[in-house]
């Protein structure tokens, strides 16, 4: 949170008396002083509490933050009584409020933990076809030119070592590591290396293929079945996003049951006009 509520010690510099009244356990509602007919309640005192950021301060005691506090609140409702209200002040007030509603109702829905069920259904929602995703373990050589290409296919046909052709031969970034390209699956790579990976089998060379980086020559080492990570091992981010999911839920709901009416034929340039925020 931010600190809003506390002020310049510079901007209100004169002792302010306050009326002792009599205390009545009023719960967060209970009313702990009064500024030109303004109630300061408790529940303000504990949010203001809330949004003290520096340690030596929250770590007063109690009466000492209590009086600085109270002295705070008090200064700034004197001040706050004396604001012209102008077309701006009132739009932001009311901003602020229903910024404040909104989270307010946000964080209640969040407030419940999903069901193991929920759980259990999203997840087999997100994983249900990752074992029918094949993964492909290969490395290549890239040159510029398809007769550059050809010619290394030609060695390797002669027995040429891959990696070893692929470390002095290749200008793509994975030369320097004998042509690795690690596992991947073809959604990670451009359509025309991902087909021809595909139609390979595992220990083979792949004629030239062309792809808009240039001109590739691909040995397949391995394919393998992609595996779904347990559970237990997601279970944090799949809470995160049944949580995410219900909460956007809960607001598409909210708005479709809104009774909302839109002023058509506002000229949208309007925008621009911030004098108007200073118009009574």
């Amino acid at each position: 949170m931010t600190r809003p509520f506390l002020l310049a010690a510079a901007l209100i510099a004169a002792p302010v008396l306050a009326t002792p009244v009599l205390a009545q356990d009023g719960g967060a509602d209970q009313v702990v002083a009064t500024v030109n007919g303004q109630d300061i309640t408790l529940g303000q005192m504990i949010v203001m509490k809330q949004s003290i950021q520096d340690p030596a301060m929250a770590n007063l005691p109690d009466q000492a933050l209590w009086d600085m506090m109270l002295d705070q609140l008090i200064r700034q409702a004197a001040v706050a009584d004396a604001a012209q209200q102008d077309a701006g002040v009132r739009a932001q007030l009311e901003l602020q409020r229903r910024n404040t509603l909104a989270s307010a109702t946000v964080s209640q829905i969040a407030e419940t933990e999903p069901a193991e069920a929920e759980l259990q259904t999203a997840y087999d929602r997100l994983f249900a076809e990752a074992g029918n995703v094949t993964e492909y373990n290969a490395a290549h050589i890239l040159v510029e030119t398809e007769e550059e290409a050809a010619e290394i296919k030609a060695q390797l046909d002669d027995g040429a070592d891959f990696g070893e052709l692929a470390e002095t031969a290749s200008t793509g970034p994975s030369g320097p590591n004998r042509g690795d390209l690690g596992w991947f699956a073809a959604d990670q790579m451009v359509p025309p290396f991902a087909e021809a990976v595909a139609a390979m089998q595992p220990g083979t060379i792949s004629d030239p293929v062309q792809t808009e980086f240039g001109w590739h020559v691909i040995q397949l080492n391995e394919t393998r079945l992609r595996e779904a990570p347990a559970l237990a091992e997601v279970r944090d981010q799949i809470s995160q996003m049944v949580l995410r999911e219900k909460v956007e839920a809960e607001i598409q709901r909210l708005v479709d049951e809104a009774e909302i009416d839109k002023t058509e034929g506002l000229d949208p340039a309007r925008l621009n006009a911030t004098d108007l925020l200073g118009a009574e």
